[in-house]
């Protein structure tokens, strides 16, 4: 038999999450009392609205059949009204894209807003799968170094920089609140990036994902976080039902599209999914009812909670520098004198499943440069089982310490 060619497009790492994930489930397989924290999956689960109208969508005896590319004409109405709600922007539904998770929406964005061989600017650390997509389109990725000093956020200054060094930057992908730190831009600071992409011609994608968790000082202007959409109508914005909806197994997202890529990307929705899961939609529509959106404020209530709780006792976990999580529900921390004789958190972590059935996700997932001694750790799972993990790593420390 012959060698069949092989895609380089394939030969991008994995998500570790997902292989930690898929760990966690062989060990509780085996009976194992496993805390997994290593991926953002909300504890309280969806609103009972939701869950309700899932429920009467699949009670009911109807087919399920294909919606519109784009999804459910209820559906992209609801999200419309969200930013008017939230934000007080008005969104036309038809620029809304409804999209199988965000992970769809990172796809069909970046293949209608770039050629392969373009260059797009990432923050690292930073979300891999950003990376991970981009490298298998054939796109260039230049990575952004962002360290305490920028609360691990790109500047116009950085990308001047990385322009310099690089050329023509095509475009720039933000996360605020951002994945793996929690970190968020201010107002001022995503009007200057997107200032900055207009000046440069660049493509401004802001991952909106974890808006509406977060924690901000009594008073803050901007309590739920700020959207590029408020500054013009050029970015492609992206969220979905995930987080502060407590839904991350629906797969249902959104985006907005700007004009100009409108047609493409729905193009391209038809093509590549036909559809989002149409239950899920059906379902979703009620994330916009207020019981909802009460009950994701209850959740945030309690991830608030937990954040405390966690950076309380931190310093007697004895790590190094950590982000100041802003938003979002992880730690992102240097492991510091706590990785012991282990020679990286990869190890660490490993060793820290397989012995005390905690699971974290090493930072080499989020930055490969100066990660491999950093760990992510989600409080999504809540308070009792982030103090039952913290419990175990002390144990854990203690069996290892130098």
């Amino acid at each position: 038999m012959g060698t069949m060619q092989l895609s380089r497009r394939g030969s991008v790492p994995p998500f570790q999450v997902m292989s930690i994930l898929r760990r966690v489930g062989e060990l509780r397989a085996e009976g194992r009392d496993v805390i997994s924290l290593c991926a953002g999956e909300p504890s309280g689960g969806a609103a009972p609205a939701v869950n309700a109208a899932a429920a009467a969508v699949h009670a009911g005896g109807e087919s399920l059949n294909y919606t519109p590319a784009a999804g459910l004409p209820e559906l992209r109405a609801a999200i419309a009204g969200h930013y008017a709600r939230w934000y007080s922007t008005a969104v036309d539904p038809r620029e809304v894209v409804v999209t199988t998770g965000a992970s769809g929406a990172f796809m069909l964005a970046f293949l209608a807003a770039f050629e392969a061989g373009d260059a797009v600017a990432i923050a690292r650390p930073g979300y891999p799968a950003y990376r991970n997509i981009l490298t298998a389109l054939g796109l260039r990725v230049v990575e952004i170094p962002c360290g305490p000093e920028t609360r691990y956020q790109p500047t116009p200054e950085l990308l001047d920089a990385a322009k310099k060094e690089h050329g023509r930057l095509a475009g720039l992908i933000l996360a605020s609140p951002a994945n793996p730190t929690g970190t968020m831009a201010t107002r001022p600071e995503l009007e200057a990036l997107s200032a900055w992409c207009a000046a440069n011609d660049a493509r401004l994608i802001s991952d909106e994902i974890y808006h509406g968790i977060t924690y901000p000082e009594p008073g803050a202007a901007d309590p739920l976080g700020v959207s590029a959409r408020e500054f013009g109508t050029d970015a492609v914005v992206i969220s979905s039902f995930s987080k502060f909806w407590g839904m991350p197994g629906w797969r249902v997202g959104w985006l907005l599209a700007p004009s100009e890529l409108a047609e493409g990307i729905e193009a391209l929705a038809g093509n590549v999914a036909l559809c989002p899961p149409a239950a899920a939609q059906r379902a979703a529509v009620h994330a916009f009812d207020e019981e909802a959106y009460a009950f994701g404020a209850a959740q945030l209530e309690e991830f608030a909670r937990t954040r405390a709780a966690l950076l309380e006792r931190l310093p007697e976990l004895g790590w190094g520098e950590a982000a100041p999580a802003d938003g979002a529900f992880y730690l992102y921390a240097q492991l510091g004198p706590a990785l012991g004789a282990f020679p990286d958190a990869s190890a660490w972590c490993s060793a820290l499943l397989e012995e005390e059935g905690v699971a974290l996700t090493p930072g080499s997932d989020f930055d490969g440069v100066h990660g491999g001694g950093a760990v992510r750790l989600s409080f999504a799972a809540g308070p009792e089982a982030v103090r039952r993990a913290v419990e175990r790593i002390l144990v854990f420390q203690e069996r290892h310490a130098r």
